[in-house]
């Protein structure tokens, strides 16, 4: 997918105004503004990004208070604390401002990284996003700001899935993701289905940073192909599966290579964790749908449809470019109800 540079002005003002809101609400549910409107700049829908965060701000909360400050002496005490969001994002903030955020980024990077499903991946998947448009374009405040608030979400919200036995898995990652046991109970929330888990297939083997980063790419397309069968299992959360290891995919190149496998293992293991959670008995053949004529088309209708989930996806997808991945996204518009008006 091509991404346009943002010449408007539009990605920073759009930030600045959600960074006065909370990275959640109502309880547990996840803000996918500042995801939302760095997918639609970036894909060249800067006009649509503003009247749609209108709608989608009504619901958000401001960021909850402060409790203690974040200092290189109490981090891990506070790390996986939900209720120290603001002082995480608060330490982000100050880190941010007094060295490169890059250098942050890679410290900070494999702390993080076994609480990758926290959050049901959101924190993750937000500083997929706000790497993305730190490395497309100006390093300005209101993105280097971005990064500090999905880097606080994730440390507050970080934590590790439970011990996990591991096996060989198929040869090939579709059929690896089609290994992937169901967890026993397919009801309720993320957190319950989780805490079934006892095992998964190995994560995809890699000899090098190279091979680790295609083996990545095949993980976001594998994930995303396999929407288009299965994504009835839960139209909603089986986007994780593929936006997830994406925003790993996005992180690479600002990371040192090194890090490149540890960030394929633990892709590999929030995939097939939301898989394993959410996957339907039986896949279903996907209907043949009329291919957009551009990529822009195709944002532009995920815009109208308005849901978050819908709009990340088809970001994805045009990441991935091939037919079934579009396929996929256009019958993701069809099963998740659009956005209310």
């Amino acid at each position: 997918m091509t991404t346009t540079e943002d010449t408007s002005g539009t990605l920073d003002e759009a930030l600045e105004r959600l960074h006065r809101t909370g990275p959640e609400f109502q309880g547990r549910l996840s803000n996918h503004g500042p995801m939302v409107v760095e997918a639609l700049v970036r894909g060249g829908q800067s006009r649509r990004v503003h009247r749609w965060l209108d709608h989608y701000q009504r619901r958000l909360h401001e960021m909850p208070a402060r409790t203690e400050e974040v200092t290189p002496e109490n981090w891990r005490e506070a790390l996986g604390d939900p209720a120290r969001i603001t002082d995480w994002t608060d330490h982000f903030r100050r880190e941010t401002a007094e060295r490169p955020w890059r250098e942050v980024l890679t410290e900070w990077w494999p702390r993080l990284l076994p609480g990758i499903a926290a959050g049901a991946t959101h924190p993750v998947i937000r500083t997929g996003h706000a790497v993305h448009a730190l490395l497309g374009g100006e390093e300005t405040g209101p993105r280097t700001g971005e990064l500090a608030h999905a880097l606080g979400y994730w440390a507050a919200r970080h934590q590790p899935l439970p011990p996990l036995t591991e096996w060989p898995a198929p040869a090939g990652i579709p059929a690896a993701l089609d290994a992937v046991p169901p967890v026993p109970h397919q009801e309720g929330g993320i957190l319950g289905r989780l805490d079934q888990l006892t095992g998964l297939p190995q994560a995809p083997a890699a000899d090098g940073p190279e091979q680790a980063r295609a083996r990545l790419t095949e993980l976001v397309a594998a994930a995303t192909h396999r929407y288009g069968t299965h994504g009835h299992g839960d139209p909603v959360m089986l986007v994780h599966a593929t936006t997830a290891p994406n925003a790993v995919l996005r992180t690479l190149p600002a990371l040192p290579r090194e890090l490149w496998p540890a960030s394929l293992a633990a892709a590999w293991s929030a995939s097939a964790a939301v898989t394993a959670a959410y996957t339907p008995a039986v896949p279903r053949a996907l209907a043949a749908s009329p291919t957009p004529a551009d990529a822009g088309e195709l944002l532009a209708r995920a815009a109208a449809h308005g849901d978050d989930h819908a709009i990340k996806f088809a970001d994805t997808a045009l990441a991935v470019g091939d037919p079934a991945a579009i396929g996929a996204a256009l019958h993701a518009l069809e099963l998740i109800p659009p956005a209310d008006d």
